[in-house]
């Protein structure tokens, strides 16, 4: 009888025993578990914060590019605006100086036609000569300047032949007078010069005049 309690014992103890170890092993596995649960929240962490970071990174980027875009549009409508003005005041200076060259070639003729040798006239002649003289410093201030081609190389660009004529004294194409004289303003051709361009005595017109 005591045997077969013995061996009873033995099996709840074997039983016991067996729980126990499922049990520790329960454990364990929990305990494996929980540790390995913070490190997976601490990795998806760092890939939030990476990410963020990069969107951040991206937008930056943007927002530098935007700045740099708006200061370039800025500059080119500074630009234009300033060469518009520039536009502006060139063409208003060009008219007002061509509504002055009459004044000048009427001071000119005015001198050319006075009698000097008359003693009468010579403090008139003077007079005249000396407006026409300041008359061109104050243009030249404003950046006139005058075109009296006598004796040069017709070209094209600054004068305009009148008349050909030939002539055993000049070289062909060559500005034998000057009809009226030219103008320009900051580089630019106000009024070309009316001139009377030679030709060889052959008759022959050159072509390049």
């Amino acid at each position: 009888m005591s045997d077969s309690r013995d061996v009873h014992a033995d099996k709840e103890n074997a039983v016991d025993e067996t729980v126990q170890a499922t049990e520790e092993v329960e454990v364990e596995g929990q305990v494996v578990e929980g540790t390995d649960a913070p490190q997976d929240e601490a990795t998806q962490r760092i890939y939030e914060l990476e990410t963020a970071l990069s969107e951040a990174q991206a937008t930056i980027k943007e927002q530098q590019d935007g700045v740099l875009r708006a200061r370039a549009d800025a500059d080119n409508a500074r630009r234009r605006a300033e060469g518009e003005v520039e536009k502006a005041r060139k063409f208003a200076l060009e008219r007002f100086a061509g509504e002055l060259l009459p004044v000048v070639d009427n001071l000119e003729r005015a001198i050319e036609l006075s009698d000097s040798d008359n003693e009468a006239v010579k403090p008139l002649l003077e007079g005249v000569e000396m407006t026409h003289k300041s008359f061109m410093s104050t243009i030249e201030k404003f950046g006139l300047t005058l075109i009296d081609p006598q004796g040069e190389t017709f070209n094209p660009d600054l004068h305009q032949a009148m008349s050909m004529q030939e002539s055993a004294d000049h070289a062909p194409n060559t500005v034998m007078a000057v009809m009226q004289k030219g103008y320009q303003i900051n580089g630019r051709l106000l009024r070309p010069a009316m001139v009377m361009v030679s030709r060889a005595p052959s008759g022959g017109v050159d072509t390049q005049a």
